[in-house]
């Protein structure tokens, strides 16, 4: 059974791995048109040599829920978590081991700046995107998926977990995707690197 992760905010919502929850939960919280939509948290999860223009959002669905292995609450993995507001889902945030991103290894400049990294560290852990459904942003949603994918991974076997958040807010939907600075300074993570203006390098150690 995969962990269950605890997080304690101002809202009550639950969050559970995305293994616990309906494919089609999935669905509701990335909606039907938008950035969300489209990527279906494919973005870091490219292998070599492919492109969004290579293959159709439908395989993308596909890909996602085989990653997540959504709807089979007794699975011993899964890639990421989902938040429940009243039992609606309305969050989602990926998080798993750094070298499950492939796409985050070879192509992004963010992590690796300035660091003398193992990119092969399968200890440290990545949480690479948050994202609140439409109609339930700015109620600290975005804030219980980060504290939640800090235990998540802890309660896993991570060494540490690491974060690549925006620097500010003033920024299109589809950059905010990684989170802010804010929400994981909340959940405890530290600011390790500044690599760009508007990224940042966060992180918490076990």
């Amino acid at each position: 059974m995969t962990p269950r992760p605890q997080a304690s905010v101002e809202v009550t919502v639950e969050v559970v791995p995305a293994n616990e929850v309906a494919c089609a939960d999935l669905q509701t919280i990335f909606g039907s048109r938008g950035q969300g939509s489209r990527c279906q948290c494919q973005r870091y999860k490219l292998q070599r040599g492919e492109s969004f223009a290579g293959f159709p959002v439908e395989e993308r669905v596909h890909r996602l829920r085989e990653q997540t292995d959504c709807g089979n609450p007794g699975s011993g993995a899964t890639s990421g978590l989902v938040a429940l507001l009243d039992g609606e889902p309305v969050g989602w945030c990926a998080v798993e081991p750094r070298t499950a991103y492939e796409g985050l290894i070879r192509n992004q400049r963010v992590p690796w700046q300035g660091r003398a990294e193992d990119k092969d560290d399968s200890g440290t852990w990545a949480l690479t995107c948050v994202f609140v459904r439409a109609g339930y942003r700015r109620r600290g949603i975005g804030r219980a998926l980060a504290c939640a994918g800090v235990d998540f991974a802890r309660r896993s076997g991570a060494r540490a977990l690491e974060a690549y958040p925006m620097t500010t807010t003033n920024a299109i939907e589809e950059e905010l995707h990684v989170g802010t600075v804010g929400i994981f300074a909340e959940a405890g993570l530290v600011e390790i690197g500044r690599p760009t203006l508007r990224r940042a390098v966060m992180r918490i150690d076990f």
